[in-house]
């Protein structure tokens, strides 16, 4: 997401200036790291870094889950906002932080890439803007990076997220398409995921219409169509707290080892580009390829957005056509905060309800902030010292098939945390989520490790989801989830 204005040289020098000398030798701990998860999502991000400050910002909280994500291609490119230049030295600037910042961080989990791993992954796209870029001869080592990867054998999707100008995608797709087989090309573009912080180039369209068959997320329209705006808004009725600019600063900016520097002070709007890879997170909530289940990235469906009102502002006056097909595009869902109880019940919903498309990232936003602020103290903590997340278990099925009527009974037996934290337990009816729209009443209370409640009368089979939502009372707080599905049979 950008705004006109370069700063790129005046930030990379700032931030190799900020690490340098600061690659410490481990710290010892007494508790060997929690094991990052085996099934990780394949990732290449396309970054119009250096044009404005929020692409640094998702950059520096990337680092810290790249254990947790396999990032294969970090690629500067261009955007609306910055048509002519890119800066991977920006890139390199964070990346160089987060090398200082790794002996401790290797403390608290394993699977954190080498920097110089990361470092050999830094390349550049297309070096003009939009489909102008794009064509015969006109390759970059970004474009070449991606079809490396879709070609490489692991089994697993690639996701492209395009923070700024996705051209460099375009060129990707381009060269399959001519020097592949028609069956190739096609076996190769089924691997593809994107998601795309809405359309910042005429490439998108083009991408979207010449593909028919390429999975693609993207809010269309101006920015205020976009659900990644979510991240960013200030909300009457829901705790603004952790996207101010004096929590950023305390919890974030200031006091938590090498990559505090990196992270700039906001400029037009904090962190737009984040939510194109909060739902690859591996959190027990998160199921990446069904954009329709909601998760830290929002929620999708999949329709043809209509045209009406979208205007041509994002796309630096390049009109938005309708689109020619069904792509993964705003969802709306209903929320409730909840509401914590200064006596009696822990937690309860609260009054005030909305529905928003930008609802489906803040009813999970208090949750995905404070685990970033979790993580970067672990740039500077032992693993006695910091908060690590909850271990949620089911001692019920994660699939379920009820009938009408069927009384269904849930539980987190066997949850622990491995800090020995106390937990709190939330179990929430996610209609939106499944096919039966009308909410479900959980027994309450629902903020205990066992809950239940009575399937609705179908007519149809229909696919109920809840979510269980626990957190433990550490500092900060950290969140994490299992999901149950239940189909119901008439």
């Amino acid at each position: 997401m950008k705004k006109p204005g370069i700063f790129a040289a005046v930030m990379a020098a700032s931030l190799l200036a900020g690490v340098a000398g600061a690659h410490a030798a481990p710290v010892a701990t007494v508790h060997p790291p929690l094991a990052a998860p085996a099934e990780r999502q394949r990732l290449i991000v396309l970054t119009d870094i250096g044009g404005e400050p929020d692409d640094t910002e998702s950059t520096v909280r990337l680092m810290l889950y790249s254990n947790e994500i396999d990032i294969e291609g970090l690629v500067a490119t261009t955007s609306v906002w910055m048509k002519t230049q890119t800066h991977p030295d920006v890139i390199r600037a964070v990346v160089s932080a987060y090398g200082a910042a790794r002996p401790h961080l290797v403390l608290h989990e394993t699977g954190y890439p080498a920097e110089a791993s990361l470092m050999s992954r830094i390349v550049v796209g297309q070096p003009g803007y939009g489909m102008d870029a794009v064509g015969p001869g006109k390759r970059s080592a970004g474009s070449d990076l991606i079809v490396k990867a879709l070609e490489a054998r692991d089994p697993r999707p690639l996701w492209v997220t395009a923070w700024g100008g996705i051209n460099t995608l375009a060129q990707a797709l381009t060269t399959i398409r001519d020097t592949r087989t028609p069956d190739e090309a096609r076996r190769l573009i089924a691997r593809l995921r994107v998601y795309a912080i809405s359309d910042q180039d005429d490439a998108g369209p083009w991408i979207r219409k010449t593909f028919p068959d390429l999975f693609y997320i993207v809010s269309v329209g101006p920015y205020g169509n976009a659900i990644w705006n979510g991240n960013m808004t200030v909300v009457d009725g829901i705790d603004n707290t952790a996207i101010s600019n004096a929590w950023l600063a305390a919890n974030i900016q200031q006091g938590h080892g090498p990559l505090r520097a990196a992270y700039p002070d906001v400029g037009w709007g904090m962190e737009g580009d984040t939510p194109s890879f909060l739902g690859l997170i591996p959190n027990g909530l998160s199921v990446p390829d069904h954009p329709d289940f909601g998760g830290w990235g929002g929620r999708y469906v999949l329709q043809t957005p209509s045209v009406e009102g979208l205007g041509d502002t994002v796309t630096g006056g390049i009109p938005i056509r309708p689109e020619s097909r069904p792509i993964w595009s705003n969802a709306v869902d209903t929320y409730t905060p909840p509401v914590a109880g200064d006596y009696g019940r822990a937690l309860k919903p609260g009054d005030k309800s909305f529905s928003d498309f930008k609802a489906t990232l803040w009813r999970w936003r208090a949750d995905y902030q404070n685990d970033f602020a979790a993580r970067m103290r672990w740039a500077t903590t032992t693993f006695a010292e910091a908060n690590h997340a909850p271990d949620v278990r089911l001692a019920t099925p994660e699939h379920m098939t009820v009938h009408s009527g069927d009384y269904v009974a849930l539980s987190a037996e066997g949850t622990t945390d491995p800090d020995g934290d106390s937990l709190s337990y939330f179990w929430i009816n996610y209609p939106e989520a499944g096919s039966f729209k009308t909410p479900v009443p959980i027994d309450q209370p629902e903020n205990a490790a066992h809950a239940g409640f009575k399937a609705p009368v179908v007519t149809q089979p229909e696919t109920l989801h809840f979510i269980l939502r626990v957190t433990d009372k550490g500092t900060p707080p950290i969140s994490r989830y299992k999901r149950v599905i239940v189909t119901v049979m008439p």
